[in-house]
């Protein structure tokens, strides 16, 4: 029987899908993640299902939406009853730990208790992250909630932590989270700090059609960002480095995936919490035992198919209460008939709002009267948004309302509240947007079933 393999998670934080080379990115910003892709397994559409830190955190650690953790929003803690990935594999002889952000404990301090910490072992951490550090400042809390400044820029200092975490348990199995800020701004100066020379490597360089059309802080901010996630690739090929020199490589699952993406102030007045495929598209791959060679997944995945895809790879028992579905079940007999055909997304803060995501269209609504931050979700929703990804991947034309497109709405309107319900919400109400005349085009019930 083989030794049961290690886990890592390298989670980043805000990070635009097509940041990648694999997704389209041509600035050769992430060799090792495209390496990793390629080698591994691609989910090459893959989606928050809540597009702000603390409840797509609360998701992955879980595998339950946000509605169902209770952190719909950020500043609430994740309640010690519900039980996360550390718990699953600690009871399975892990060693467990968690380095950098966690964002999952009540206020915006940088310590955790003990009980808020979600059942990690070894702690090197600090709640927000973003409130506490900056980029050639990062101060950390230990197992005793002491403070402590690790050197160098904040990727790398977090990044040498895991590689002493890994090289100290390399002789039994372990369980590692590690949850950078990188490329999330800095949040008390908005701003994109890279390292020392590197944003001046982007300056000027590509810009992702939706930024380009829309503009936004994409101008002011892009080069840094672009600067960040070269770091963040950087530090992905040293922990590969280790891997390899220690010999774990081929029995270690690496998971690389993001929280949500970043639309540069496009869509509201900050950078996530929208339906949009620049705020909930996330690049994520796989790779170790089970993952090598897995090839390009082209169904839509969901953050909320990662924690059971971990368990089941390290053939741990997926609890029944996990609300996505493994990832290598799709492969098994009647697995790829029995996967979703759509994701949803529960948007939180910005509005209170409910979006649900096809291979080509995307249908979101929010709730009339109800504020982001104070309410969690709605008996009654209004329709929003309408976009054709096929016609228009770049979600530059809405199409709600259009009577060319009322039987399209109709049908993902039933689409969304079946998967608001198998989330576990009370079935709502969805009033259709008024009706606007268009042309001669007229898009029928079949093809939004697609």
């Amino acid at each position: 029987m083989p030794p049961a393999p290690n886990v890592i998670v390298f989670f980043t934080d805000q990070q635009r899908w097509d940041s990648t080379g694999i997704n389209g990115n041509p600035l050769d910003l992430t060799p090792n993640f495209d390496r990793m892709a390629q080698r591994g397994t691609h989910a090459a559409q893959s989606f928050t299902c809540q597009p702000v830190c603390g409840p797509a955190r609360s998701c992955l650690q879980t595998g339950l939406y946000a509605t169902t953790t209770g952190c719909w929003k950020n500043g609430i803690p994740l309640s010690p009853e519900h039980r996360t990935l550390a718990h699953y594999f600690r009871e399975a002889g892990y060693a467990t730990g968690y380095i950098g952000k966690w964002h999952l404990a009540s206020g915006e301090s940088g310590p955790v208790t003990e009980e808020q910490r979600g059942g990690y072992d070894y702690w090197l951490a600090a709640n927000a992250l973003e409130m506490t550090s900056d980029a050639y400042d990062t101060v950390v809390y230990d197992n005793e909630n002491r403070a402590v400044k690790l050197p160098g820029y904040r990727v790398d200092a977090l990044t040498d932590a895991a590689i002493r975490f890994i090289e100290a348990r390399q002789e039994n199995p372990f369980y590692l989270f590690l949850s950078f800020l990188e490329p999330h701004h800095q949040n008390h100066r908005d701003d994109y700090p890279a390292p020392d020379g590197y944003a001046e490597r982007y300056r000027g360089r590509w810009i992702p059609p939706d930024l380009a059309a829309l503009g936004g802080s994409a101008h002011q901010h892009l080069e840094g960002y672009w600067g960040m996630v070269k770091r963040l690739d950087e530090a992905l090929g040293r922990l590969f480095d280790t891997l390899k020199s220690l010999g774990l490589r081929e029995n270690t699952i690496v998971l690389f995936t993001s929280d949500h993406a970043c639309h540069f102030k496009t869509r509201n007045g900050e950078y996530k919490r929208s339906c949009h495929e620049s705020s909930i598209r996330v690049p994520t791959a796989l790779c170790g035992p089970g993952f090598d060679g897995g090839g390009r997944v082209p169904d839509l995945v969901s953050l909320i198919d990662l924690p059971p895809t971990l368990l089941h790879a390290a053939g741990l028992p997926v609890p029944p209460q996990m609300q996505g579905r493994s990832l290598l079940s799709r492969t098994q007999s009647g697995g790829r008939d029995a996967w979703p055909g759509e994701v949803l997304v529960q948007i939180s803060e910005s509005q209170v709002g409910r979006a649900v995501r096809t291979q080509r269209w995307k249908y979101s609504v929010s709730a009339p009267g109800k504020q982001g931050g104070k309410d969690s979700a709605s008996e009654k929703y209004v329709e929003e948004f309408l976009y054709d990804l096929q016609a228009d991947p770049y979600e530059l034309t809405n199409l709600i309302g259009l009577e060319s497109h009322r039987e399209a709405a109709a049908v993902l309107r039933e689409r969304l509240i079946r998967r608001m319900v198998e989330a576990g919400e009370a079935e709502p109400i969805i009033e259709a947007a008024p009706v606007r005349p268009s042309g001669q085009r007229r898009v029928t019930a079949e093809e939004a079933r697609a």
